[in-house]
This record gives C-alpha cells, sequence and structure tokens, in this order.
C-alpha cells in the first residue's frame, strides 16, 4: 500500500504563519526543522521561561480562537535565523525570534489579527528541546487529500487542505485509510515514521486560510458525515533522512 507525499508544511510560529518546502532533512526524535519552533504566550498563560518545556495548546493564542491567525504565511531564512510573516491586513513583518526586541515588535504586529475578545498575546516563547506541536511528543502530522476530498464533498463545497494546518499532504489512498495507521510505521525513502494516533480537530480549521473569516463547518461535517471530528494522524520519526515533495509513503505492518 503506497502514496505520494504531494506537499510539506512547516509552521514556524505556533498557529502564526505556514512556509511550503520542496525538500527537507527530518531527525528521528525530533518535528520538522523550525516548525513550531516558536509558540505565541498569551497573557493568562501558565509557561514558565525560566525553566522553558513544552506546553499545552491553551498556553498559546491559536486559530481555535482567533480565526484571523490563519491567513498568516511565513518564510524563514534559515542563514540569519529570521522569519518574515504577512497577513493580508497587516504590512510585512521581519523578525529574528531570538530578540527580545523583534519578539515584542511580533507580538504588537500579531495583536490586530486576534480575537480581542479572547486573551491577548505576550510573549514570544520557545522550549530549546521540544518543538511546541499540540502532542506532548515531537509530532509531524499527515493529512490525506483523499480524506479532505470526502470533507468537500460531505460539506458542498471546496476547501483549502491547508486549513488542517498538517505537514505532510499526500495522495494515492482511499478516503480515511490513514485511521487505520496508528501502531504501523511508514516507509519514505530513507525515513521512518511511527503512526502514532489519529488528530481530533478544534475550530480553527473552520477558517478559511486565505482570508482568515470562519466559512465552512468542519467540524459539522465531520460529525454529520463520520460520527468523530478526526482528519489526519500524528507521527514520530524513528529514522531520519531527507524528504522531497513526491516521495513514496509505503505503508509498513
Amino acid at each position: 500500500m503506497t502514496a505520494t507525499v504531494r506537499e510539506i508544511w512547516r509552521h514556524p510560529i505556533k498557529a502564526h504563519g505556514r512556509e511550503r518546502l520542496a525538500r527537507v532533512d527530518l531527525t528521528a526524535g525530533a518535528a520538522l526543522p523550525w516548525d513550531r519552533a516558536w509558540a505565541v504566550a498569551h497573557d493568562a498563560a501558565r509557561f514558565d521561561e525560566a525553566a522553558p518545556a513544552w506546553a499545552p495548546c491553551r498556553n498559546f493564542t491559536r486559530a481555535a480562537g482567533s480565526p484571523s491567525l490563519m491567513a498568516i504565511e511565513a518564510r524563514v531564512d534559515e542563514a540569519t535565523g529570521q522569519i518574515t510573516l504577512t497577513h493580508p491586513e497587516r504590512p510585512a513583518i521581519t523578525i529574528d525570534p531570538t530578540d527580545p526586541q523583534d519578539a515584542a515588535r511580533f507580538v504588537a504586529w500579531a495583536g490586530p489579527v486576534t480575537n480581542p475578545d479572547r486573551p491577548q498575546p505576550a510573549r514570544l516563547v520557545r522550549a530549546p528541546d521540544q518543538a511546541m506541536t499540540d502532542t506532548d511528543f515531537p509530532s509531524i502530522s499527515l493529512i490525506s487529500l483523499a480524506t479532505h476530498a470526502a470533507v468537500e464533498a460531505e460539506l458542498g463545497q471546496a476547501l483549502s487542505p491547508l486549513r488542517w494546518r498538517g505537514n505532510l499532504l499526500f495522495d494515492g489512498l482511499a478516503p480515511w485509510a490513514e485511521l487505520d495507521w496508528p501502531g504501523k510505521t511508514l516507509r519514505l525513502g530513507e525515513i521512518e515514521l511511527e503512526v502514532i494516533e489519529p488528530i481530533t480537530r478544534c475550530m480553527a480549521t473552520t477558517a478559511n486560510p486565505v482570508t482568515g473569516i470562519r466559512d465552512a463547518d468542519t467540524l459539522g461535517a465531520l460529525k454529520t458525515g463520520w460520527g468523530h471530528q478526526i482528519c489526519g494522524v500524528y507521527a514520530r520519526v524513528t529514522r531520519g533522512g531527507t524528504l522531497t515533495e513526491g516521495c513514496q509513503i509505503e505503508v509498513m505492518n
């Protein structure tokens, strides 16, 4: 049983921007390089900057409560460590996230596209030893384009697969085939991934990733069509290597 990786995406600042990659080097036990490397702690967060470590997503500003964040795009300059972010309602900004002044500029930049009725962005943070993924382990998320198409059909409208904020978008298998993957190994050339668990979805997926406006009841479609709110799976890298778009995915027993 094989599939094909069509797109590779990372999200340098959790919930604040996405970037497409043609290739990426994966390391065992780590997320994609620069994926969720940073997060935006809100003014009600319990995040200990004196001893920074992975923390649950409730501590950060996210598109589940601030849908306009979905429209942010990002670009990382790995040579300089700078991140450039754009949004249709904001001027482009380039920051070095390790620079306190740049981090404060970014927080101010993000404020106007954060829901004023939710906790507000307060500081840019990171955990030095682990990406700020939604899982408490360094995960890579995989999204089936066939499953995505099934959700589109259930809703009766076209949707961008970027709503799911996945790392790897793949095709070539039947819809929902990936729900049988937990506990299995995926081989992608020299890379191996251990599939850990399905992804339960939140309100972030109801927002359009171009406009940042909620315009599709993705959660209702999942619940009505299939009786759950799952789309995609989380995996862990167990053998590293270079991943490219177009790579074949072999599902092992």
